[in-house]
């Protein structure tokens, strides 16, 4: 069961610059400014009177959005203290918070195992150097190989952000990018291809025709791929693409790069029709072909629009007749009927 998660965004908040991608108000959908601990204190409220709230769910605060290792000690005790009585009542059971490697002092990490925070999500982006000189994150690779050693050191759970496609970025560079993320073995993985949003300098940049986004096609296949590498070994991605907000999806918000309203779906989709391709048959084996897998694959496989079923017929020549359900069969398996 996936974890019940209160995202409260703090945007830009402790961040020690502006990354050349970063548009966090427009990302998050919320207006920058202090968020104040009555009202973190009245989103928990609502969080709590929710239909999804169970306390099985493992409800979890979330502080996303900015660097909260680099918030002043104060304001990281004002927000930590604010959520304390939902963790001591049991109401929630952890905190979770998003920073950058390059910011993970012991009197920080001592305060935030004091008040319950139990997962760490780093902003490592790329593992490439050039790739985050580029970008003007401020920290190399390097740093996030510490910070991962020291988060862990301290018993925290450990999510990795990426961010393919930023300047410098391919997916043969992106692929190193994975191989060096899954030495340092983390919890978690987010996917987050990049986006050109207005007003962010990476727009510039565009504009300027000094950078080209990935396309829809190549952002799939790197993260299907990635997915792939990761899910292997034990780590779960955890979020595909970003949150589509309604700021994000105005008109001119985005103005280029591998955006999808279910891009999550697309990579999903693209993993399990390469599995399924495994046990297809040859083109000129068979005129019509019947497809049984579990209920719950039978989008991946007719995909998006029914490409997958288009992709099916176009690798194979025969027709696709149907899709339909056995759950006799373990998840990722299919039985494939030929006439």
């Amino acid at each position: 069961m996936r974890p019940f998660i209160v995202p409260i965004f703090i945007p830009h908040e402790g961040c020690p610059h502006r990354c050349l991608f970063c548009e966090q108000g427009r990302i998050t959908g919320v207006t920058p400014g202090r968020v104040s601990a009555a009202k973190v204190e009245r989103l928990l409220n609502m969080a709590l009177s929710s239909t999804g709230f169970h306390p099985e769910r493992h409800p979890q605060v979330a502080f996303y959005g900015g660097t909260f290792t680099g918030l002043p000690l104060e304001r990281m005790e004002e927000l930590l203290g604010a959520a304390a009585p939902y963790l001591h009542s049991g109401r929630f059971r952890s905190i979770r918070v998003s920073t950058r490697p390059d910011a993970l002092d012991a009197e920080r990490l001592d305060l935030m195992k004091r008040h319950g925070v139990e997962t760490v999500e780093v902003g490592a982006q790329s593992m490439n150097d050039r790739v985050l000189s580029l970008s003007r994150r401020g920290h190399g690779a390097d740093d996030t190989v510490r910070a991962v050693q020291r988060l862990k050191a301290y018993g925290f759970n450990v999510g990795l952000q990426l961010m393919p496609g930023l300047p410098g970025d391919s997916p043969e560079v992106f692929r190193s990018t994975v191989a060096a993320c899954l030495a340092m073995r983390p919890d978690t993985i987010r996917l987050y291809p990049a986006l050109v949003i207005k007003g962010t300098g990476l727009a510039e940049r565009y504009e300027a025709d000094a950078y080209r986004p990935w396309s829809l096609e190549t952002a799939v296949r790197a993260c299907a791929e990635a997915c792939e590498r990761f899910e292997n070994e034990g780590i779960p991605v955890i979020r595909l693409g970003l949150m589509d907000t309604p700021d994000l999806s105005r008109e001119g918000r985005v103005l280029a790069g591998p955006r999808h309203p279910a891009f999550g779906f697309l990579v999903r989709s693209k993993m399990r029709l390469k599995a399924l391709s495994r046990d297809l048959p040859r083109p000129g084996e068979t005129e019509r072909i019947y497809i049984r897998v579990p209920e719950r694959e039978i989008p991946l496989v007719r995909g998006h629009r029914n490409e997958g079923t288009r992709w099916i017929e176009q690798i194979t020549g025969a027709a696709v007749v149907s899709v339909t359900a056995d759950d006799s069969l373990p998840p990722g398996k299919a039985r494939i009927d030929k006439t």
